[in-house]
């Protein structure tokens, strides 16, 4: 688990902090995580397989994406992801695997020293965003799956074995061939909300109760423990991360 940190964003003050575990599936964690102490940046991505191209997507597309997001503002930022997806994919031709990762990033673009506070979020992938917000527990992110299109469009339940299956399937996500564009929203912050990201082992192991109630559990670093923790308790079939903001006055 990591230290707290502590952002100023307009005129609210957001505290994170974030943490990791590898399950019992994997031998290793092929999830890759990234707090900023000296700004407001967190960052979640999942490797897609179980080998070096799976490790590799997610520390390049993370480490890119930490040095190259100086500029928040979205054309920038989808400028940054194309520089993601063509690392990723000159990576790729070096190994005879499966290379790729999910991408999912917060940045603060609240007015320096007040001012409405928001936050930015990038999206490529299945990891999510959500926000808690006076006990509703929202889902800000799409899930780039033919899984979320299946649902959405009725082509089955959400029960139907087809649905598990292609959950699997990412329409989106770094190294796609294609070099799909991002997601980019804004996400206005009040005093009380938390703010989680995560990957689909924290998602797909808690189900909606018990992510509105963890994540409201004490201080963030609290919360990322208390999330985790119930991951390893569901039986800790996925590598699992996640990281909690917690916004106030």
């Amino acid at each position: 688990m990591s230290a707290e940190v502590s952002w100023r964003i307009g005129a609210c003050r957001v505290a994170a902090a974030a943490g990791s575990v590898t399950g019992v599936r994997y031998d290793r964690n092929y999830d890759v995580l990234h707090l900023a102490a000296d700004r407001p940046l967190a960052i979640v991505a999942d490797g897609m397989g179980a080998g070096e191209g799976s490790a590799a997507a997610g520390r390049l597309a993370v480490e890119t994406f930490a040095t190259r997001c100086a500029d928040p503002a979205p054309a920038a930022l989808r400028g940054v992801v194309s520089e993601v997806h063509s690392l990723v994919r000159d990576k790729a031709r070096t190994l005879s695997e499966l290379t790729g990762c999910t991408l999912t990033a917060v940045t603060g673009v609240g007015a320096d020293g007040g001012g409405e506070a928001a936050v930015r979020i990038v999206q490529l992938g299945d990891s999510r965003a959500y926000r808690l917000r006076a006990g509703l527990l929202e889902l800000l992110t799409v899930d780039h799956t033919v899984a979320w299109l299946g649902l959405v469009h009725g082509w089955y339940a959400a029960g139907d074995p087809h649905a598990q299956a292609d959950g699997y399937r990412l329409t989106r996500y770094a190294g796609h061939p294609d070099r799909p564009d991002p997601d980019v929203l804004d996400v206005p912050l009040r005093p009380g909300d938390r703010l989680l990201l995560c990957t689909d082992g924290v998602s797909g192991q808690l189900d909606y109760q018990q992510l509105a109630r963890l994540l409201d559990e004490g201080r963030p670093a609290g919360a990322v423990r208390a999330l985790l923790d119930a991951t390893l308790a569901a039986g800790g079939q996925d590598n699992a991360t996640a990281i909690v903001l917690a916004v106030t006055r």
